[in-house]
């Protein structure tokens, strides 16, 4: 039930996205040629396109400008990476269909409370092309399915690890907190020798000492980091304790709010840290006992230019009364009309944890008794109707905690890795600039 697709729907929203001419178009002369990335150009159009998106971006998060200049090289900085990425995505076979972007873009209409409609006018409002959303979001796809390959893939987690995190879970005070992070990455060279590695140490301390000074984090981020949160002033957003990478949350677990914490190194570089804010700390220690599982099924309808979202709540109340009235079976109604993977199943999500689905569908399943079916519910997938079929209280949760450990020290160390990857992937890039 939760998204599987990673996006950067709300800046593509509130930014718009950028078009790039044709490579034949660049060489006939009628767009300057800024850089070169291997055996594809780097268009000024393209460049400038994104160089107004990211002021656009920043804007709206009130992030004070950098120099024009500044800007300009982390615009045509993550240009490359991007194109690089692209570019070996397309080499391995990666390919996204149209079906995969039509339901993206119906997921994000729906988590921006939209109609596909509205959507269109909204990027229409912002002077992007539906077509070129579109094409955004399929790199989008393209990029995390290549990332799953060529990092998700190859990480291991051994059950000494997942023994060390349960431990130290159940020693922990604020196993409950989140914490808000920003961050300035500077990425180290590959086969980098001391003398650059003390050299990029020394303007991530540089950059520390400016941002305890007073000047803007964010601006400062906006301007120096190669993290793929830059333009967002490096914010990282809300994540629990476990969700941090280790060496982030011992660096900032014991700062005030606004505190800028000592430059930490990982892998990928150097960060330089700083603690936004934090909230939900308390005294409850993580622990495995007892914990109530649900057996559910629903049906999912989702809005479309067809079926607006007031023709959707009539069909599902009608396929509840025909249900609760008419007695006719929950899972051979939704074998016939519900649009989610589990139709086929009749709508069975199995036995269901906490958490395991998104917040408003659990509301209303947590309100439901056995057997009883829902009023229809609406969630960022779209609507449905939700039965539970019954309920159990597992008395020892240990698998379940050892697969939720599992999962977290997966995506802490996909973090660590991916940024590895992007490291060596653009240091074995051909780049040519010809940006005067």
């Amino acid at each position: 039930m939760k998204s599987s697709v990673t996006t950067v729907a709300a800046v593509l929203l509130a930014a718009g996205a950028c078009g790039a001419p044709s490579a034949f178009a660049a060489a006939a002369g009628l767009d300057r040629v800024v850089a070169v990335v291997n055996d594809e150009v780097v268009t000024e159009h393209e460049l400038g396109e994104r160089e107004r998106s990211a002021e656009q971006q920043l804007a709206q998060r009130h992030i004070p400008l950098p120099q024009a200049d500044v800007l300009r090289r982390q615009v045509l900085e993550r240009l490359i990476v991007d194109r690089a990425q692209l570019q070996m995505a397309k080499e391995n076979g990666v390919r996204v269909d149209d079906a995969t972007v039509n339901a993206a873009v119906q997921r994000i209409a729906d988590q921006n409370s939209l109609t596909l409609p509205q959507l269109r006018e909204k990027l229409d409002q912002e002077k992007t092309s539906f077509g070129r959303f579109r094409e955004d979001i399929r790199e989008e796809i393209a990029l995390a399915r290549l990332r799953e390959r060529e990092v998700d893939s190859k990480i291991n987690i051994s059950e000494g690890e997942i023994d060390n995190f349960l431990a130290e879970q159940a020693g922990q005070t604020d196993a409950k907190a989140e914490y808000d992070v920003a961050q300035i990455l500077l990425r180290r060279p590959e086969n980098a020798s001391p003398e650059q590695i003390d050299e990029v140490r020394r303007r991530a301390e540089d950059l520390r000492s400016r941002a305890q000074k007073g000047e803007d984090f964010a601006q400062l981020a906006a301007s120096y980091s190669v993290g793929a949160e830059a333009l967002k002033g490096g914010d990282l957003g809300w994540r629990s304790a476990e969700r941090l990478p280790q060496v982030f949350l011992e660096a900032v677990r014991g700062l005030q709010q606004g505190a800028i914490a000592p430059v930490v190194r990982s892998p990928g570089g150097f960060h330089v840290l700083k603690l936004v804010g934090r909230r939900g700390v308390g005294t409850e220690k993580a622990a495995i006992g007892p914990i109530e599982q649900t057996h559910a099924r629903h049906i999912l309808l989702r809005v479309t230019d067809a079926t607006p979202e007031p023709d959707v709540l009539r069909r599902l109340q009608d396929l509840r009364d025909r249900i609760t009235k008419g007695g006719q079976d929950f899972g051979q109604i939704a074998r016939l009309h519900s649009v989610d993977p589990s139709s086929t199943r009749g709508g069975d999500l199995g036995w269901l944890y906490p958490g395991d689905t998104v917040p408003e569908f659990e509301r209303a399943m947590n309100a439901l008794k056995p057997n009883e079916v829902s009023e229809p519910v609406k969630s960022p997938f779209g609507w449905h109707l939700i039965q539970v079929l019954e309920r159990r209280t597992e008395q020892d949760s240990t698998e379940h905690a050892r697969l939720a450990a599992r999962q977290t020290l997966r995506e802490r160390k996909s973090e660590e890795a991916t940024l590895e990857w992007l490291r060596q992937l653009r240091d074995r890039t051909y780049v040519e600039y010809r940006d005067e």
